[in-house]
């Protein structure tokens, strides 16, 4: 409980534990992370992200489906004077009521073990309780579990067994 109680008892800004550093040398000003969830994303630059990390190619009719039909889509950005990249990316469904599940979640490899995935899902997880959302969950690949259990999230907490079907 004192996770949950730490985590939604600031402000309503979640910022990065710290600016991403950028390259030395770098001229026009310090890079800065920061959050939208503006659903305007440059489909080409989201599959680059994916790419990026490894993730098989989806087609991008589905991926702008996926996206409008999301109850949240959080982007992360890197802010270079006056040129941004997308560096991070996650979305959830939800039944608008109790229940959400968050999706792709994904962070650009030059920017992971930085703390911004744990600051992008901590802005995640503050607008789902924000609208009254009590039950988050998500699915998480086995390389990742730590990091998600790090966060607080419980691996089967009451022994309930998720069921999946998929087509042939």
């Amino acid at each position: 409980m004192a996770f949950w109680k730490s985590l939604f008892s600031s402000s309503d800004t979640v910022a990065p534990p710290r600016t991403y550093d950028g390259e030395v040398g770098v001229s026009g000003g310090q890079p800065r992370i920061f959050f939208s969830t503006d659903r305007e994303i440059d489909l080409y630059e989201l599959e680059e992200l994916c790419d990026a990390v490894g993730w098989s190619r989806r087609p991008l009719r589905k991926v702008k489906k996926a996206i409008q039909f999301s109850f949240l889509v959080t982007t992360m950005w890197q802010q270079r004077g006056n040129s941004r990249r997308l560096i991070g990316f996650a979305r959830a469904t939800s039944d608008h009521a109790f229940n959400a599940t968050i999706w792709d979640v994904v962070v650009h490899p030059e920017f992971q073990s930085q703390g911004l995935g744990k600051a992008m899902m901590k802005y995640m997880l503050k607008k789902l309780r924000s609208e009254d959302i009590s039950n988050i969950t998500l699915f998480a690949d086995p390389h990742v579990v730590d990091f998600y259990q790090r966060m607080g999230f419980l691996a089967d907490p009451e022994g309930i067994k998720g069921m999946f079907w998929y087509p042939d």
